[in-house]
Formats: structure tokens, C-alpha cells, sequence
């Protein structure tokens, strides 16, 4: 399997299977944003990056996916001193994900019973773990939170288990201080989202012919 993770954006699309792997990436994010919906309209708690973005909505007049949205925008300046390179996907993962999240808030039910609250957090962590796959499967560059991790583990030599838990920790605890709702589906997320994306993956990672990618230069 080709490694595009150290190619530039330009390199990355001049890959192979163009296009299947756009519509894959378009689908996978809006799965895994309306997930993050789902997560959070059960009200049983949420992810960690969700428990802050949930958070500092309480404060500001603005919706949960726009500060998702802001959110993912800083986190990209970040990206500058640590020499991140960044992919359509790097992008489009900002933009699309929020909006999802805020379709999908509006679309659901205000005050579902206990059954419902159910369904959507089970059905959203598995939806979030198949948008995983299929937006990473494409190959077309990481979200802004995994770049900061991977970005921050170069540079100090941490693993990226170590990095991804501190940061991770780091936007659940604001998040809590400022209002986010953690529960059981925190928890859940946090158990199952790994091995979820892992399962998935195999089946939706696109495999290309190493002919474009070991001949493009690195053009980020």
C-alpha cells in the first residue's frame, strides 16, 4: 500500500482513482460529522473534542458546528511552525464536518426518549467509526486534530499515544469547566472509536498504483 502521508496536496491527488476517492472522502465526512451529531443530540455525553466545541457554544452566540469550524481553523495555524502538510481532505474536514454537525442537530428530534437517546449515541459511534475509515481510507491528507498530534510528535519525539491522550484531555477538561456534557457516551467513544475505525478500515482504504506517488515531488 502507497504511504501519501508525506506528499504534498498536489501529489496526493495526482495519486490515482481521483475520483472515486473524492466521493469517498465527501461521503465519509459528512457521515462522520453528522455522527458527531448523533453523539451529541442523545445527551449522553460526547466526544472529548465535542465536549469542548459544546462547551464554548454555551458562551458565544454561535452554533456547535461553527465553532467546530473555528476550532479546526486555529488548529491549522498550528500546523506553520510544525511543519504539518496538509491535504484536500485537511480542508474540507474543517468545513464539512461542522456543517454536518449542525444539520444533523437540526434535523433531530428536540427531546427524544431514553430508546432514542440510545439509538443515536450507539448508532453514531458506529456511523463515526465508518466515516473514519472511509475519510482516511481515501488518502487525501488527515483533519486538523490528527495533524496537531502527529505535528507535536515529530517535534518532540513523544509517541503518538501519548500526544493524542494529552491533547485529547486537554479539550475534555475545558470543555467540562465551560458546560460540555460528559457521560456514558464519552466513555464509549473514547473505548470504541479505535477499534471501530481499525475495523473498518481494510475495507475502505483505496489502493493505488505506486507509480504516481513515488514519481510526483512533494509539493507542500
Amino acid at each position: 500500500m502507497t504511504d501519501l502521508g508525506d506528499l504534498g496536496p498536489l501529489a496526493q491527488l495526482r495519486a490515482g482513482r481521483l475520483t472515486r476517492r473524492l466521493v469517498q472522502l465527501m461521503v465519509g465526512l459528512w457521515f462522520f460529522g453528522s455522527a458527531l451529531g448523533m453523539i451529541i443530540g442523545s445527551g449522553l455525553g460526547q466526544g472529548p473534542w465535542d465536549v469542548f466545541h459544546y462547551g464554548v457554544a454555551q458562551h458565544v452566540p454561535l452554533t456547535i458546528g461553527t465553532v467546530s469550524i473555528l476550532t479546526g481553523t486555529l488548529l491549522l495555524l498550528l500546523w506553520i511552525p510544525l511543519a504539518e502538510k496538509p491535504g484536500i481532505a485537511t480542508v474540507l474536514n474543517v468545513v464539512v464536518v461542522g456543517v454536518a454537525i449542525d444539520v444533523t442537530l437540526f434535523l433531530l428530534p428536540p427531546d427524544p426518549p431514553l430508546a432514542g437517546r440510545i439509538a443515536l449515541l450507539v448508532g453514531g459511534i458506529l456511523l463515526n467509526g465508518l466515516g473514519s475509515a472511509m475519510y482516511i481510507g481515501c488518502r487525501l491528507g488527515t483533519g486538523p486534530r490528527d495533524g496537531l498530534m502527529t505535528g507535536i510528535s515529530r517535534k518532540t519525539g513523544w509517541s503518538f499515544r501519548t500526544v493524542r491522550t494529552g491533547i485529547e484531555l486537554t479539550a475534555l477538561a475545558v470543555g467540562w469547566l465551560l458546560g460540555g456534557i460528559v457521560g456514558i457516551g464519552t466513555v464509549l467513544y473514547a473505548l470504541l472509536i479505535g477499534p471501530l475505525t481499525q475495523a473498518f478500515l481494510p475495507r475502505w482504504t483505496v489502493d493505488l498504483a505506486p507509480g504516481p506517488a513515488r514519481t510526483e515531488p512533494s509539493d507542500g
